[in-house]
């Protein structure tokens, strides 16, 4: 027996698509395939062409451009999404980022202005987007973000967004504890090694990817699609009863210590 997912008359926000290798676009994709209303938000014009190729075909939806960071472009976004929408069931933040040379070196060297922007991109924008979706969320409302296991152990050159990761974890049960007065639940999706563009910026990623998908039960790394579904579930009344966590889709990688070969 299948289980089909109907959000027709639903609204969701997607902040981060770059392009069609984003985890957000693997997400924005279910939520289309569903019936819901979707808008997006991108940083940067150089985005926006990439961003209306993927949605060329697709009806019920619209895109702004917002940085994160900035508390004007925020309030344009959730001016949009009460203009359109008049109120909003889904917010998805996909969105995260440090520079290249916090994660070239040596954690130790970590300047003060990398840490800054990487804690500030990929965590407290959490925080911010939240605080503008916060009267616009409907009750049964949903929100949920991207993590990586290097949040709680080391991975060589994750460096920084390690640290990152580890705050919007906590930051997802922190919003989850206040949130959940207004029945909107918070949770955040911790995916595998993917190969999106983002991922070929950490030094050593190919071989991080092969070593991932030796050691996982499954025998293979999870897919985009995968973490799609993921949070489709998530962000739907079949997972009403979940908030707060940090659930894994990584063809169970991360409960590994060692994997021996018979």
């Amino acid at each position: 027996m299948s289980v089909s997912i109907d959000l027709s008359g639903k609204t969701a926000l997607v902040m981060g698509v770059a392009n069609a290798r984003s985890l957000g676009w693997a997400i924005a994709q279910q939520l289309l395939a569903a019936g819901c209303r979707v808008g997006f938000s991108y940083q940067g014009e150089r985005l926006k062409g990439e961003l209306d190729k993927l949605l060329a075909g697709h009806e019920n939806v619209w895109t702004q451009q917002a940085d994160a960071t900035s508390e004007d472009d925020l309030s344009a976004l959730f001016g949009r999404v009460k203009d359109e929408f008049g109120g909003l069931d889904y917010l998805v933040h996909s969105i995260a980022f440090a520079p290249r040379a916090a994660m070239d070196g040596r954690f130790l060297d970590t300047t003060e202005a990398d840490w800054n922007t990487a804690l500030n991109v990929s965590a407290y924008t959490l925080v911010s987007t939240c605080r503008h979706a916060e009267t616009l969320l409907r009750p049964g409302g949903s929100v949920i973000s991207l993590t990586y296991h290097a949040s709680q152990k080391v991975v060589p050159k994750y460096n920084v967004m390690g640290v990152a990761k580890a705050a919007l974890e906590a930051t997802t049960r922190y919003l989850a504890s206040e949130m959940g007065a207004a029945d909107v639940r918070v949770n955040t999706i911790s995916a595998g090694p993917m190969r999106t563009i983002a991922a070929r910026s950490i030094p050593g990623f190919g071989t991080m990817y092969e070593k991932a998908a030796e050691a996982a039960p499954l025998g293979r790394n999870a897919t985009p699609d995968e973490v799609g579904k993921l949070a489709l579930f998530l962000l739907s009344d079949l997972g009403s009863g979940m908030t707060g966590q940090t659930v894994y889709v990584d063809a169970g990688s991360s409960i590994m210590a060692m994997k021996i070969e018979n």
